[in-house]
């Protein structure tokens, strides 16, 4: 992988941050140089949520992804605020259960996953966010069962150890969509 940068979108308890901290520690893990630059609003739940992550083999200059070859965009605002700044090529997914539009540009190439509603209808309500990581990283051709593991114990909490088995679960769905 040469270097990518990635904007992930959504709403504040979406996981938006949490999926961004995911790949990034996944780059980390395969020796990429990495940045993970969050943003969120004011309100902790329900505020907007935007986390900026480069992942490359080259020395990351500027942690701030304005041109994002990847944009996960979890809600309809994300995708109307940041679809016109995916660079030409890049790839978009919105999660489609939320995102009530098609995507408009041309240049790009989209996948659409109902993530929210996969995620309730197999019992983890929280983690459409880890489906759509899945799912781009399938696309991306890196999705790879031990390396996905390693990252995934590195950003869950040992309190949280049960999570891991869910969360990679959630991510086998996504790539498999």
């Amino acid at each position: 992988m040469s270097t990518k940068q990635f904007l992930f979108s959504g709403f504040g308890g979406q996981g938006i941050l949490f999926a961004g901290k995911f790949v990034a520690y996944k780059g980390l893990m395969a020796g990429k140089n990495v940045s993970w630059l969050p943003s969120y609003g004011p309100e902790m739940r329900g505020g907007t949520a935007s986390c900026g992550v480069i992942v490359g083999d080259e020395a990351v200059g500027s942690p701030i992804v304005s041109t994002p070859d990847v944009l996960v965009a979890m809600n309809l605002p994300s995708l109307d605020k940041y679809e016109s700044s995916v660079a030409p090529g890049g790839i978009i997914f919105v999660d489609s259960t939320l995102v009530t539009r098609p995507v408009n540009r041309t240049d790009v190439t989209v996948y659409a996953l109902p993530a929210t509603q996969m995620a309730s209808d197999n019992g983890t309500p929280t983690l459409a966010n880890m489906i759509l990581v899945g799912k781009i990283l399938e696309a991306l051709g890196e999705f790879d069962e031990e390396g996905v593991r390693a990252a995934l114990g590195k950003v869950i909490s040992a309190k949280r150890a049960d999570m891991l088995d869910v969360n990679f679960n959630a991510m086998k769905l996504g790539a498999n969509y």
